[in-house]
């Protein structure tokens, strides 16, 4: 079942982070991103956070699930969203925590990374 804008931009808003966090939509899901990293899912409607032991030592035991079938155990927040500070504090630590994001490398345009083969000669 995919997710509704609606259910993130509640999340976004309870958690005060502002234009710090954005979200890209990807397969009917969404990612949640903290000064451009992924901290989060929101996965059926229900916000999966990036299990770190920061976020472990902030929220005690928080209940583990996988955010889609096949996936790692993510931070399950519930009730969580009912708590703005707590909310953005997992965010906020869970960022702090987490790698920089790789940059990518700029697409070569009009070059195709296949191997070239030379045409056929033609018989004369």
């Amino acid at each position: 079942m995919a997710s509704d804008l609606k259910t993130v931009a509640f999340i976004a808003d309870q958690s005060g982070l502002g234009a710090r966090l954005t979200n890209k939509r990807m397969f009917g899901e969404y990612a949640l991103y903290l000064n451009g990293k992924v901290v989060a899912f929101v996965c059926d409607n229900k916000l999966f956070l990036k299990p770190t032991d920061a976020g472990r030592a902030l929220l005690g035991s928080p209940i583990e699930a996988p955010a889609y079938p096949g996936s790692k155990n993510y931070f399950l927040l519930e009730e969580e969203l009912e708590d703005p500070i707590l909310l953005r504090r997992a965010f906020e630590v869970t960022e702090s925590v987490l790698p920089a994001a790789k940059p990518k490398s700029p697409a070569s345009k009009g070059t195709s990374t296949r191997s070239k083969r030379s045409a056929p000669k033609s018989a004369a």
